[in-house]
């Protein structure tokens, strides 16, 4: 879940003074990670809407309008997961928590013609809302939907040796509750070599926040869960992990064995 990338981070065209722009900037539950509104706002009009394939900025664009736009990959994070697919050449791909599939749709436009990616979500609607543009796009067939929870999805996949080593690459953004939950599951269906991208891993920042700072209910509601997953991750001797400050901060974790 990473803030959408809408008009609405050019504070100055919502007459916001530069005292509230830093306010805002410094709130607990503010996703942009980096030092300014302004650099960000640079890093997307530099290097992200130029390259930005028409279909994702179509996606990006109807999402901005969806009450939780709150919840969608943000376009400098998609643009990260394109370029990491592509370096990977991945092939077999997962995506836990999909939403209107901004995210999804950067990962099926990085995936040769025969990739494929299993998306679970337990919201098909939302889903809904952007599969027409991933029909236009041309790569719907590579996606293979299912709604509902996904442990139960995984622990079948799991029960089945067949599976084990057979992801490529796997990102995760969902309820951060299940995460630990999750990597159990994934460490053996990914391969060696792999790939497992979780995102939030920075939550907002709440990460460092003091325990009675202020911040939004949902940011405290899940922030041990966060803090408790990047503990977990930082000592798993079966991976090697990159945590950046991308979006809402994303860990890249490798399997090594």
């Amino acid at each position: 879940m990473a803030t959408t990338t809408t008009e609405a981070t050019k504070t100055s065209t919502n007459g916001e003074d530069k005292q509230s722009q830093n306010l805002r900037h410094q709130e607990v539950g503010h996703k942009s990670l980096l030092q300014s509104d302004d650099l960000y706002q640079y890093i997307l009009e530099t290097s992200v809407y130029p390259r930005e394939p028409e279909s994702m900025k179509e996606l990006r664009e109807v999402t901005a309008k969806h009450p939780w736009n709150i919840m969608t990959t943000s376009a400098d994070e998609g643009q990260f997961l394109n370029m990491l697919i592509k370096l990977i050449n991945a092939k077999n791909t997962m995506e836990i928590g999909v939403y209107t599939g901004y995210s999804l749709l950067a990962t099926a436009l990085a995936l040769p013609e025969d990739g494929k990616i299993l998306a679970m979500d337990v919201n098909r609607e939302n889903y809904e809302l952007g599969l027409p543009i991933i029909e236009k796009a041309g790569v719907a067939h590579k996606i293979d939907f299912r709604e509902g929870p996904a442990l139960p999805v995984l622990d079948q996949l799991v029960a089945d040796e067949k599976n084990h080593g057979t992801y490529d690459f796997i990102f995760v953004d969902a309820d951060k509750d299940n995460y630990i939950n999750y990597h159990k599951r994934l460490i053996d269906l990914v391969k060696v070599g792999g790939v497992i991208g979780y995102d939030n891993t920075l939550w907002n920042g709440s990460v460092v926040a003091a325990p009675d700072a202020p911040m939004r209910k949902y940011v405290r509601y899940y922030r041990d869960f966060v803090l408790e997953l990047n503990k977990a991750l930082a000592a798993d001797p079966r991976i090697e992990i990159c945590m950046l400050p991308v979006g809402d901060g994303i860990t890249i974790c490798r399997r090594i064995n």
